[in-house]
């Protein structure tokens, strides 16, 4: 055998086994599963694990799942990237769910259209670059609106502001990310800019989104409850509160987890691993928006940082 048939060779065996360990990292979810439903806790990061989710995300959909009737096994799920790692992907490939995924780069649509993933399921991914003016024709020009199982928003940026704009699908749970360095207690948001980038934001990566606060009061103007946050301190859970059931709402100071990963960065773009106290004075000239009198402050002003 020359050498070019033994590299395809090769390559092929590490194809067979990528697939393999695919199968079993979604048998090892599977088998989760049914240990977490039988599980006595009501406290939503006890029920953590990953299958395909960045942190304990695919538990706790699969908890609540098992607690909030779904008729429509349809999501949407935008800022996935590669679709690699995503907080929707186990629902598809565990619970045979359909869905939509958006992205700003086309090469990773690319990626997401080239994988296996989607000829074997029902998934819909397009190139878009998210902001509040468009989310509602994007969703509703590949099909989808009125009421669905889940909406997951992870935009790095604008989430506030995109979830408040949402109105052609009523999703039964909503996952949103939150910025934990701006605690609990503050209502506070940054101020729309339709083309907000994070990184370029601020140089320091820890300059965007909304505070729990925030996101609770947006969850109840539209008719949620929050059950919960993630461990990582980084993702929120709201269930409608027409479908809570035996589900505690919960306070933002009771959800609130102080965020343990360390990504800012100084202004070569180095990583700093600033701990969690140190990280608004960073950002401290920064401006937000305090929502409960819809009035702009600094960060510094808003937290003597």
């Amino acid at each position: 055998m020359n050498i070019t048939g033994k590299l395809k060779k090769y390559l092929l065996l590490l194809i067979e086994m990528n697939e393999r360990m695919k199968a079993l990292q979604e048998a090892t979810g599977r088998v989760e599963a049914r240990q977490m439903n039988s599980a006595g806790t009501a406290d939503i990061q006890g029920h953590e694990f990953k299958v395909y989710s960045q942190w304990g995300e695919d538990g706790i959909i699969q908890y609540l799942l098992d607690r909030v009737p779904v008729e429509r096994a349809i999501f949407v799920e935008f800022g996935v990237e590669t679709y690699r790692e995503s907080n929707t992907r186990f629902l598809l490939t565990n619970n045979n769910w359909s869905g939509l995924v958006l992205d700003g780069l086309q090469e990773n649509i690319d990626y997401i259209r080239k994988d296996d993933i989607y000829w074997k399921h029902n998934l819909k991914a397009e190139r878009a670059f998210i902001d509040r003016e468009n989310i509602n024709s994007l969703i509703d020009t590949n099909g989808i609106s009125g009421d669905i199982g889940l909406l997951s928003v992870d935009i790095d940026g604008n989430d506030y502001w995109v979830w408040k704009s949402i109105d052609v699908i009523n999703p039964r749970i909503v996952i949103c990310e939150y910025n934990s360095i701006f605690g609990y207690e503050k209502e506070v948001v940054i101020p729309y800019a339709p083309d907000f980038i994070r990184s370029e934001a601020h140089y320091s990566n820890l300059y965007w989104g909304a505070s729990i606060a925030a996101f609770t009061r947006l969850g109840r103007e539209k008719g949620y409850a929050l059950v919960g946050s993630n461990s990582a301190g980084n993702n929120l859970f709201f269930v409608r509160n027409n479908l809570m059931g035996n589900l505690t709402e919960l306070t933002p100071e009771q959800a609130h987890m102080v965020s343990q990963f360390r990504e800012s960065r100084d202004e070569k773009g180095n990583l700093t691993l600033l701990p969690f106290e140190q990280r608004l004075s960073v950002i401290a000239d920064m401006p937000l928006i305090d929502l409960s009198d819809n009035s702009a402050h600094s960060v510094k002003a808003l937290y003597g940082h």
